[in-house]
């Protein structure tokens, strides 16, 4: 197994982590219903994709008053 030569400092480990940080999501928005989704994911309000109802949404809580 390979031995380092050298122990790392903590400037130069510290450096190098400086890079390393999640990147954002990225956010598509429908084209039905112009909510915000993930790319290439069915969109959770209204179930389209690709403009095409791909599943059936999710039936609205008891009480609720649906939009005309």
């Amino acid at each position: 197994m390979a031995v380092p030569k050298k122990r790392t400092s903590r400037t130069r480990r510290d450096k190098r982590r400086a890079t390393h940080k999640a990147a954002k999501a990225r956010v598509n928005y429908c084209q039905q219903c112009h909510s915000p989704r993930l790319p290439h994911r069915v969109c959770p309000e209204c179930g389209h994709y690709a403009g095409r109802e791909v599943v059936a949404p999710k039936a609205e809580p008891f009480g609720t008053v649906a939009p005309e």
